[in-house]
């Protein structure tokens, strides 16, 4: 997922809500837990941090970064801007970490990294000296940041998956995923393709893979946390996403797509539906360039009889292990999940806040009347794994997935493979 958010990237309901077993955790500086020499040092020191981002598309850390450093000269803040990849984002972050670098004092954390990088000792406990108040943020959003019984970032946005629509060509958008595709006729008769989301081989197709299974009935785990994908629920769902691919429902560039790649592709007039993040919204609304600026519709994800599955995306803020200035770092975090800023997110970035109050602010909702939506659609969304084998099992749903949509792998052999696949994962390699 690119940078994703709101409705925030990431609702309605639905990825995977994953508890493999933990062995250990690799390198690192502090001990898991907290303990160690790492995570005990610095605590009271102040003076410069980085903090460090995926790109900014909306331009929202940029003026807040400004704030801060506008009333903090001694205190500044220098922004690091990544890639709006999250995976070389991921990446750029691991290596800077088992380089026990301590140039990244303050880090944007997907979601479905924190318990990866909590368990290796990366990212310091917020509890004691280091505590934030999270009593007024969405649970959800809470347990995203926690691992193992101690918070180890700050939510910042939430996210959720939102169907898009062209309300001009379809004034009641569908509830189910059939009565959908039963509208793309419509796209036919505009000479458009009718449905896209990201299906490209990294994470946002282990969203749409792990959605479209959750949004059928079936789950990626059952209720004790172990791979559930040898249904007839999980194979109708993933078998949706290939069944359209075939058809040519889903167009077949969409097979490269992106977050931004199917964006863009909505905003210029290409699609009649869009699987994406609340982000796009702000873009499609303000952008000169967006030839549907006042033309599409946002609302749940279908389903088999209703709304579907979300899955629980966005974004926390954590701070290193490594950090040489944490009391500055701890208080930059307080900024960036005030209430100020959080609602600054919502207006200027269109970002799910996670504070709970936001979503019934009268000014706000005025400004965002799709708020009660996406409060929905977090407040059903199912969370993705919180392991540290993470990267393994995405990579089998990401596999595994994309082979059968493309057509290369049956539904049922992929999801076979996908199942031995997060089996393998939490073993304990």
């Amino acid at each position: 997922m690119k940078t994703p958010r709101f409705l925030l990237p990431a609702a309605t309901a639905g990825i995977l809500a994953l508890t493999l077993s933990a062995c250990g955790g690799g390198g690192g500086g502090g001990t898991t837990g907290g303990g160690g020499s790492d995570a005990d040092a610095n605590l009271d020191s102040r003076g410069p941090i980085t903090f460090v981002q995926g790109k900014d598309n909306n331009n929202v850390i940029r003026p807040l970064i400004d704030k801060w450093n506008a009333s903090h000269k001694d205190e500044q803040v220098t922004f690091k801007e990544q890639t709006d990849q999250a995976d070389q984002q991921h990446d750029d972050l691991v290596q800077h970490f088992q380089a026990k670098q301590s140039d990244y004092d303050v880090t944007d954390v997907d979601v479905v990294w924190t318990a990866e990088f909590a368990a290796k000792g990366w990212l310091q406990p917020l509890k004691d000296k280091m505590a934030i108040d999270t009593s007024a943020m969405l649970p959800a959003t809470v347990n995203s940041a926690t691992y193992k019984g101690t918070l180890y970032a700050a939510p910042r946005t939430s996210d959720g998956g939102i169907l898009f629509y062209r309300k001009d060509l379809v004034p009641n958008p569908p509830k189910t995923w059939d009565e959908m595709m039963g509208m793309c006729s419509i796209a036919q008769q505009n000479n458009i393709g009718c449905y896209a989301g990201q299906f490209s081989k990294y994470e946002g197709l282990t969203v749409n893979a792990s959605e479209a299974i959750n949004s059928a009935g079936g789950s990626v785990l059952d209720k004790d946390g172990k791979p559930s994908l040898n249904t007839a629920e999980a194979k109708a769902g993933l078998g949706n996403l290939a069944k359209a691919y075939a058809d040519g429902n889903i167009p077949k560039e969409a097979i490269t797509y992106k977050e931004e790649d199917s964006r863009q592709a909505f905003q210029s007039g290409k699609l009649l539906f869009l699987r994406n993040w609340p982000y796009v919204y702000s873009l499609m609304s303000t952008e000169g360039s967006s030839a549907v600026k006042d033309k599409f519709g946002m609302t749940a994800l279908p389903g088999k009889d209703g709304p579907g599955a979300s899955s629980l995306g966005g974004h926390n803020t954590a701070v290193s292990v490594y950090s040489k200035h944490k009391a500055t770092a701890l208080d930059f975090v307080k900024f960036l999940t005030s209430a100020e800023s959080e609602k600054f997110y919502a207006t200027q970035g269109s970002l799910a806040p996670v504070l709970g109050s936001l979503y019934s602010d009268q000014e706000l909702v005025a400004k965002l009347p799709y708020l009660p939506v996406l409060k929905t659609s977090i407040d059903k969304a199912v969370p993705r794994p919180v392991t540290p084998f993470y990267p393994a099992v995405t990579k089998a749903i990401q596999d595994n997935a994309y082979s059968a949509i493309k057509g290369e792998k049956s539904v049922e052999t992929a999801l076979s493979d996908m199942q031995k696949s997060i089996e393998s994962a939490g073993a304990g390699s």
